[in-house]
């Protein structure tokens, strides 16, 4: 069994390191900043033993476990991985300068992986002599928990590296979605509307935060409302995301970000882990209660909806991912309670259609404009 390097100790790295080290394999995990190791290493002890007291997993278990990670500042320390994957600050610069010194350090066999969520692959490979080692391997937080990993090969990766990756990661029992080396791969690209579209309609006035929520919980069947959920991740993080999306296709206006969101980033309003997002969390302070009105909230859960269909199929068209991952994506990414593919099909296309040209024609914004399968789809329908 190969060995796993993981190179970042932060939340992400650590939950990589755990799930490689429950799979069985000997897992490296690294940090130049020594304190963030030893943090990793008490934070990574504590969970393993939580998981005992909820018989999730054995005594013995927990220690051979323990016993397989290994916690280092060093570099060098990879020299014996088959398979790294770097989770560290999502600035291009500081991975292409991680990505040379890991070359000069591993095997040529070794495979090269970032767990980036919306830079380019093919620009982290690029410093590489042996480009085609390079690959995205992308886990959701928590990552024990969360099943979905999408691995993006980029264009420089070869077809070995992308099997011996997909074949890795389907063996740590986590479903694998293949996906296009594009901005924000499958999830946060095709996630943008249910943010985005909640902060426009906020910001015309329609309904208050609370309000979306509400909507999208009790008639959309989400877990959790937009809101709750940009302050559940960080407005700081999701923000950027936003920015760097729509930076990455070219200003495209259906990734535009909101003032909205910018100001309560500016803010330091982060959300739960600030103690303030849209949202107040402090100790004696009660949440806003929703406006429980029926129309209201369907009129906002068609809008959303619609809009996240459409860039369902503009993922659909531009071959980012089969129809089967797109959907399995976004139920075992970010908890949808459907694939948006299948629901299109519940919802009838024609319908859907129909509400995105209304919208267009409403407001004249490229951001409403229809996708030209869902559209070739719907005419194809009308002359069966």
């Amino acid at each position: 069994m190969i060995e796993i390097g993981v190179l970042g100790a932060g939340t992400m790295g650590s939950g990589i390191a755990q799930v490689a080290a429950q799979a069985g394999h000997v897992v490296h995990l690294v940090d130049v900043n020594e304190s963030a190791v030893q943090n990793a290493k008490r934070n990574l002890e504590a969970v393993l033993s939580k998981l005992v007291e909820k018989g999730k997993i054995s005594a013995d278990e927990h220690t051979a476990i323990i016993g397989r990670i290994n916690y280092s500042s060093d570099i060098l320390s990879f020299q014996n991985c088959g398979l790294i994957i770097e989770a560290i600050i999502e600035k291009i610069e500081v991975k292409h300068k991680v990505f040379e010194q890991l070359e000069g350090v591993v095997s040529e066999e070794c495979i090269l992986a970032s767990n980036t969520s919306s830079l380019s692959i093919a620009s982290i490979g690029s410093v590489l002599e042996k480009s085609d080692r390079i690959i995205g391997i992308h886990f959701f937080n928590p990552a024990p928990l969360m099943p979905l990993v999408e691995i993006i090969p980029s264009v420089q990766t070869s077809n070995q590296t992308l099997e011996t990756a997909k074949s890795l990661i389907a063996s740590w029992k986590k479903t694998v979605c293949i996906c296009k080396d594009t901005p924000g791969f499958i999830v946060n690209r095709v996630a943008r509307p249910f943010y985005g579209e909640a902060l426009r309609i906020y910001e015309e006035g329609i309904a208050d935060f609370a309000t979306i929520d509400w909507a999208m919980t009790s008639i959309g069947g989400f877990k959790m409302g937009p809101f709750t959920l940009m302050d559940y991740i960080g407005n700081d993080v999701n923000y950027a995301v936003t920015e760097s999306v729509f930076s990455a296709f070219y200003y495209d206006p259906r990734f535009k970000p909101s003032f909205t969101q910018k100001r309560h980033s500016e803010a330091g309003f982060y959300g739960r882990k600030s103690g303030r997002g849209y949202y107040n969390y402090a100790e004696g302070v009660e949440l806003p209660k929703a406006t429980e009105d029926n129309v209201i909230g369907q009129e906002i859960f068609e809008r959303i909806i619609v809009m996240l269909i459409n860039e369902a199929f503009d993922a659909l068209f531009l071959n980012v991912a089969s129809r089967e991952d797109i959907d399995l994506a976004m139920m075992k990414g970010v908890n949808y309670p459907k694939g948006l593919l299948q629901w299109a099909d519940e919802l009838g296309l024609d319908w859907v259609l129909s509400k995105l040209e209304n919208l267009f024609e409403e407001y004249g914004e490229d951001r409403y404009r229809p996708n030209p399968l869902l559209k070739r789809k719907v005419k194809a329908l009308k002359h069966a």
